[in-house]
């Protein structure tokens, strides 16, 4: 598939030129990675800096589920992982243009003592180097030495009495931000879990809204604190070569970036002693982590350790995954032919069988497979490239949504446009909405950067991210007046065209299952008849959009500058005996 993508970059070039399910994102998501806590990824974010919109913040977390009273040995980065930030911004070359490499070093500064801190004395350490490559990991510069870490945050005795540091705890957090030599924002170190998702219930077999009497739905990963990396970075810094410094529009093609993170050990480990472990050879990629959820309810448990093991690269040549995402498990639940009766949670999220009365895209169905050539002229499938690859092929009916969100991202270009303006037709061009094209990889979060953020203390920000952008642009008079031109939607900055710490990742992509995104763009649910209803957003459309898992809004409190993510929780204030 490699081949065939590079075999016509032309053709890709003429496209940018004219013109991204359910569990806590990445925790403990593959057998060998949730015997490796220290190198697990359990999120990416890329957004626009809302208080500086000239730079992007790219986080990623690891060390999930970390209990704040963890002690003694409290968490921190590892010394023997290589921790990566990737990102991908031309898609004429295969690979990373940009990769920003986090090394740690931990220090017992009083080995006397069980406590990890005492009498200005912090055991376990950690500082760290960043490097930077600019060449696709040819060479990589240093930028950053001697970076802190802040402690954990233990508790008042440990961090602002005189026994302890003397100090207080956000102060040291602040103080941790530093600036890198080429002009970064960068912070490493622990945070408040961001992520927000009914853990039990969804894992019970997709139980969520949980349906039993006087059983509500709770935040699993409430008062759990993970390890944050974050670089806040110039637009200039992150824009392929050749880019204009200004966008033509807020959907400019040049400014797309895909963003992936992962972690990385060296290949052998030998234990010498009890007390005396040597790690040697080349490191190899132990986990890695681009879209949420991917891993975690698309990829089946006998490919988890597969998937970490590859690199988006590797992923897109290697056709052996796509099979999951052209027929998703997910889809099972929400087909009464198959396993919908048994999931009762799921019920507002049902797959079209008879979309405009004929495209069935129900799990072995063909979907949009039956197009015609002449059906397919003036869209994305008539390009001899793209349109094999979104087409495949009978049997596969979520190659036209779900595998180029994860794969490639979504073009401007019909029938990827709300059906705004499209009259009736899907494949017609309707109003532009999303370009966030970079077709050269795999599963990336994939961000255009020209898009402006929508301020998250304006009414309209919304945690249903670019769905519920596309609600305000199917139903909004504001936006249905504009017919087919372009025009700033809030929420068009939201999850999947890059993620930001607030948005509800797992509902916005249980909708996408379910086949939200298609309804999106004019392929409208079952019951909807055009001669008979007044808008194309059905009651039932509105029941999939208005789904929740009843743990609907993140009640992380945000931080409005750099880092964002909030404050770690402290250990002699959580309670997870007595959890709500």
């Amino acid at each position: 598939m490699i081949k065939l993508y590079f075999r016509c970059l032309g053709c890709f070039a003429l496209i940018v030129c004219l013109g991204q399910t359910a569990q806590a994102s990445s925790h403990r998501e593959a057998p060998l990675i949730a015997d490796d806590p220290l190198a697990d990824n359990t999120d990416v974010y890329a957004f626009v800096s809302p208080d500086d919109t000239s730079t992007v913040t790219l986080i990623a977390n690891y060390i999930p589920m970390q209990l704040p009273q963890g002690g003694p040995n409290y968490y921190t980065f590892g010394e023997d992982i290589r921790y990566e930030i990737h990102v991908d911004n031309d898609a004429s070359a295969p690979g990373d243009e940009i990769t920003y490499r986090f090394t740690f070093t931990r220090t017992n500064e009083d080995p006397t003592t069980f406590f990890n801190i005492r009498l200005g004395a912090e055991n376990i350490k950690a500082t760290y180097t960043l490097e930077r490559s600019m060449d696709g990991m040819m060479t990589f510069d240093t930028i950053v030495t001697n970076g802190m870490v802040p402690p954990y945050n233990i508790g008042p005795r440990s961090i602002e009495s005189e026994v302890g540091l003397d100090t207080m705890y956000e102060d040291l957090w602040e103080n941790s931000i530093m600036e890198a030599s080429t002009g970064e924002m960068v912070f490493a170190g622990p945070a408040d879990d961001p992520f927000f998702v009914d853990l039990g219930g969804v894992f019970d077999l997709g139980d969520s809204p949980r349906q039993g009497e006087n059983d509500p739905s709770r935040d699993g990963l409430a008062q759990f604190n993970v390890h944050t990396l974050a670089i806040k970075v110039p637009k200039a810094t992150l824009l392929k070569a050749g880019a204009a410094s200004t966008p033509a529009n807020i959907l400019d093609g040049d400014y797309v970036i895909g963003v992936w993170a992962s972690a990385s050990r060296p290949a052998m480990r030998t234990i010498e002693s009890a007390d005396s472990i040597m790690d040697s050879g080349n490191y190899v990629q132990v986990s890695r982590l681009g879209m949420p959820l991917t891993n975690e309810v698309v990829i089946p448990i006998g490919m988890k350790d597969y998937w970490n093991a590859i690199t988006p690269y590797q992923e897109l040549a290697d056709t052996v995954l796509d099979k999951y995402f052209y027929n998703p498990e997910l889809a099972l639940y929400m087909d009464t032919a198959f396993f919908a009766a048994a999931v009762p949670a799921f019920d507002p999220l049902r797959i079209q069988m008879s979309s405009l009365g004929s495209f069935d895209f129900t799990n072995g169905a063909d979907g949009l497979n039956g197009l015609t050539d002449s059906m397919k002229m003036g869209t994305v499938f008539a390009d001899e490239t793209f349109g094999p690859i979104l087409l495949p092929g009978p049997g596969k009916p979520r190659s036209v949504d779900l595998w180029p969100i994860f794969h490639t991202g979504v073009p401007n270009l019909p029938p990827y446009q709300l059906a705004t303006g499209k009259a009736g037709n899907p494949l017609a061009a309707g109003k532009p909405f999303i370009n966030n094209f970079l077709p050269n990889g795999g599963d990336m979060l994939r961000l255009n950067m020209a898009v402006p953020p929508t301020p998250r203390n304006s009414d309209a920000f919304d945690s249903r991210g670019l769905v519920w952008a596309a609600v305000l642009g199917l139903t909004d008079p504001a936006f249905t007046g504009g017919g087919d031109s372009l025009q700033m939607i809030p929420n068009m900055d939201g999850f999947p065209n890059g993620r930001r710490l607030e948005d509800d990742v797992t509902r916005i992509e249980l909708q996408a299952v379910s086949g939200v995104v298609l309804a999106a763009i004019g392929l409208w649910y079952d019951d909807y008849d055009p001669d008979m209803d007044d808008s194309p957003v059905t009651e039932q459309l509105l029941g999939v959009l208005n789904y929740t898992t009843e743990v609907e809004e993140n009640d992380r409190e945000f931080r409005s500058t750099f880092p964002y993510v909030a404050l770690p929780w402290r250990g002699t204030e959580v309670n997870h005996t007595n959890f709500e």
